[in-house]
């Protein structure tokens, strides 16, 4: 029997958590509707989309930063947790 106070963890969830401990990055973001998101039963994890056409990752990154090397180390990061092509995309970048 399945304990109901836990709750399966998807792909999805550990690769954000993955990405958002890259230096650099500050958060995950949603895109301009919300539409980069992943849908779970009972929540929502924005700026992480799996899809038949590969992963989408969006990010906000840390001012100063360099965006194509930090790109890349999220690239990277999510390559080892999930087979198919990695498209990031930087939709903000904030001082900290």
């Amino acid at each position: 029997m399945t304990d109901p106070n836990t709750t399966d963890r998807d792909q999805s969830e550990d690769i954000a958590d993955a990405v958002v401990a890259i230096d650099g990055v500050v958060g995950l973001h949603g895109g301009m509707f919300g539409e980069a998101a992943t849908y779970l039963p009972g929540r929502r994890i924005a700026g992480i989309r799996i899809g038949e056409d590969g992963t989408e990752v969006h990010v906000t990154l840390e001012f100063g930063v360099s965006v194509r090397e930090t790109a890349d180390a999220v690239r990277r990061t999510v390559a080892a947790m999930i087979d198919g092509p990695i498209h990031v995309t930087v939709e903000d970048i904030v001082r900290v």
